[in-house]
């Protein structure tokens, strides 16, 4: 493989992270508004893309290959709670 191959490949490999990673925390925003005490959006970018990341590749480690759904699966689950904690969802107003 080519150094383009695979870079090409490891950017289509983090590319569901990042989109969850950047949608959700404008989800949040924009139907919740803005919540007192909770991170900026670049954090909440940041974290959400690390977590992805991860789920990603314990779902590449442990079903042996990327793209099944149960991975796809792993990675909103692992993403979802991630924002849930990060704008401390568990507190009510």
């Amino acid at each position: 493989m080519t150094p383009l191959a695979i870079f090409l490949h490891l950017c289509n490999f983090a590319a569901p992270a990042l989109a969850l990673a950047l949608l959700l925390p404008f989800g949040a925003y924009l139907l919740d508004g803005r919540r007192k005490r909770t991170p900026g959006l670049p954090w909440q970018i940041g974290a959400n893309f690390l977590v992805g990341l991860t789920a990603l590749s314990v779902s590449l480690w442990w079903l042996g290959r990327d793209g099944k759904m149960l991975g796809y699966t792993g990675l909103v689950l692992a993403v979802a709670t991630s924002q849930w904690l990060l704008i401390r969802g568990w507190r009510r107003r």
